[in-house]
């Protein structure tokens, strides 16, 4: 990165000693040294290795989805998760875990998919399913069968998410 910071960072959420930390733990990370964090690495963390979400961030990271996450996404992914980022930033963040195919909006399929990822074996298969369709139900307001980013967030309202989704540099 060198002594000045590119002009696509300086907008993000970060100082300029922040994005140089930030560096410096990518480059911890980049065990290879390939300029990119490919997922395996991010398996050699163990907070990361346990998490059963991490596939799910890992791809909402890889904006160009290469596999590969790049400086900029890494960056540009932590920043919506950083202190001064707005609530709805922190929320979307939180939107795209669920919206796998990125299309705007959260299907039961998809719902079930990422509780799957979170419960493992805790719920069998019919007692998941049937906590998506009373999830959906009560957060599709205008009964189209999905949730939109504006029903998450009303659903999601009193459950703390946005100080959840906070990360310290």
């Amino acid at each position: 990165m060198g002594n000045s910071v590119p002009t696509e960072l300086k907008s993000l959420n970060f100082s300029e000693d922040e994005l140089k930390k930030l560096y410096k733990n990518f480059s911890k990370i980049d065990k290879d040294k390939s300029g990119t964090l490919e997922p395996e690495e991010f398996f050699d963390i163990p907070e990361l290795a346990q998490n059963p979400l991490v596939k799910r961030v890992i791809a909402v990271l890889d904006k160009n989805t290469d596999g590969k996450i790049s400086f900029l996404e890494f960056v540009q992914g932590l920043s919506s998760l950083s202190a001064s980022a707005s609530s709805e930033e922190k929320l979307r963040f939180a939107f795209q875990i669920y919206d796998v195919n990125n299309d705007g909006f959260i299907s039961n399929g998809e719902l079930f998919s990422v509780l799957k990822m979170m419960v493992g074996n805790n719920l069998n298969d019919t007692q998941l399913q049937q906590l998506v369709d009373r999830t959906i139900i009560k957060a599709d307001e205008d009964m189209d069968g999905k949730i939109s980013f504006e029903e998450f967030c009303k659903m999601v309202q009193d459950l703390d998410v946005i100080e959840r989704l906070v990360i310290s540099t």
